[in-house]
């Protein structure tokens, strides 16, 4: 189910870039923070996730990261100085008034749930999906990786992690420059700030996806978790009816 009555909205970056946030359903408030290379639509919305939330008793604020979906995506390197997701996210968190709210993200959403808080964001339950406990104290480990797919982009053999990466670009209509500029915003997050969370965390990881470390590390870090594994790898997990069911059975329970 695709065709959910989503409300856009336009909310103002830390620095007043435009960000686009999708807004959808009633009751209780979910942000959800997709991942890189991504949209709030081919995330939350394409594969049922949302529809399934939304059917729970949620209300969704799906913002689109700078430099990704509809928000802006600017080539300036200044428009990309460290945690400037953090500060935009927080600034989502201010403009929809959130106190009473569960906060959530897929791999970057994820990391970027993190930083916000570690900043100071007090959500009342917690989902950290497509994460490994590497992936976020260690957050540019994949750094060249994805700076070699920005860089080399037409020049991967079929079938190879670098080509399915570079499809999945263009199946977004990803922004190779400002893609590039997000790697400079990364900040890591020391593990003994990760111990210190106190809400209730679902981690949620692909049986096949290590690419961010361990999922199972991050769950055990946590003074509160549920570990739910869902079918697939890093790339596809997210695509799975599986991952919204757990985020459901999670946030319902």
């Amino acid at each position: 189910m695709t065709d959910l009555p989503l409300e856009r909205h336009e909310v103002r970056g830390f620095d007043g870039l435009p960000i686009a946030v999708h807004v959808v359903g009633q009751g209780r408030d979910l942000m959800l923070i997709h991942g890189y290379f991504s949209n709030a639509w081919t995330n939350w919305i394409r594969y049922g996730h949302a529809a399934k939330l939304v059917e729970a008793g949620f209300r969704l604020i799906l913002p689109d990261l700078r430099g990704h979906g509809e928000s802006a995506k600017p080539h300036d390197p200044a428009a990309y100085p460290a945690d400037a997701l953090t500060d935009d996210n927080l600034a989502v968190v201010a403009h929809f008034g959130l106190t009473n709210y569960d906060l959530g993200g897929y791999s970057l959403g994820a990391r970027t749930t993190v930083r916000m808080l570690a900043r100071g964001a007090n959500p009342r339950r917690v989902i950290l999906s497509g994460m490994g406990l590497r992936g976020l104290t260690q957050t540019l480990d994949n750094g060249g990786y994805y700076t070699n797919v920005l860089t080399n982009l037409g020049t991967f053999e079929r079938g190879t992690s670098e080509w399915m990466t570079e499809a999945f670009l263009k199946t977004t209509k990803g922004d190779p420059v400002a893609l590039l500029n997000i790697l400079k915003t990364f900040v890591d997050t020391p593990a003994e700030v990760i111990a210190g969370f106190r809400q209730p965390t679902a981690v949620i990881c692909g049986a096949d996806d290590d690419s961010n470390g361990s999922a199972h590390e991050l769950a055990d870090i946590l003074p509160d978790s549920r570990y739910y594994e869902v079918p697939g790898s890093h790339m596809n997990a997210v695509t799975r009816k599986e991952l919204g069911q757990a985020m459901v059975d999670f946030l319902t329970a």
